[in-house]
């Protein structure tokens, strides 16, 4: 038995949610975000409380399914409502960032600036080494913040480059003389 699909979806106040054939869909201060339910899943609205059923739960994928809906639809509820943040922090000599507009300019160590264009729904600001990226959508923040890093992912000798902010890098020792 999915134990995630089963959790009730607390719906808070200033955010809207109506249910349509095969589609949930989210509105709140932030925007609005909607997300299909897959076949054999179907959604109840009792109040400020959101909660799918699943007519098959001896099924597998239908079971693996419910999970997945009721985790996407409580993410679209949380993002229309405070959003998310992903935290980056730039650890290095002459290691910089700036915020242009919609354009991030970092400054790693290349002989030349790396420009990333930011992804409509994606905001980025900057604090001295710190680049916090902020959006509605969970999966773009994370696939947003996850190619930021690979421009320069942390090295395990000197910690050096871009890491999320909770992120443990192992240091390894050196060379020994």
């Amino acid at each position: 038995m999915s134990r995630i699909g089963l959790k009730p979806i607390t719906i808070p106040s200033g955010v809207e949610v109506k249910l349509s054939d095969g589609q949930v869909t989210v509105k709140g201060p932030k925007g609005e975000m909607s997300s299909p339910l897959l076949d054999g899943i179907q959604a109840e609205l009792n109040g400020n409380e959101l909660q799918l059923r699943c007519d098959d739960m001896s099924n597998k994928r239908k079971k693996s399914f419910f999970g997945l809906c009721r985790a996407l639809i409580a993410n679209n509820v949380i993002g229309v409502s405070k959003g998310f943040e992903k935290v980056l922090e730039l650890r290095g000599v002459g290691y910089r960032a700036q915020a242009q507009g919609r354009k991030l300019v970092l400054s790693l160590g290349f002989s030349h600036p790396v420009e990333y264009a930011l992804p409509d729904g994606v905001d980025a600001k900057v604090e001295q080494s710190k680049i916090v990226l902020s959006g509605m959508d969970k999966q773009q923040v994370g696939q947003v913040a996850a190619e930021i890093r690979a421009f320069r992912p942390p090295e395990p000798y000197k910690g050096k480059g871009i890491r999320y902010a909770d992120e443990y890098v192992a240091m390894k020792e050196g060379k020994k003389a």
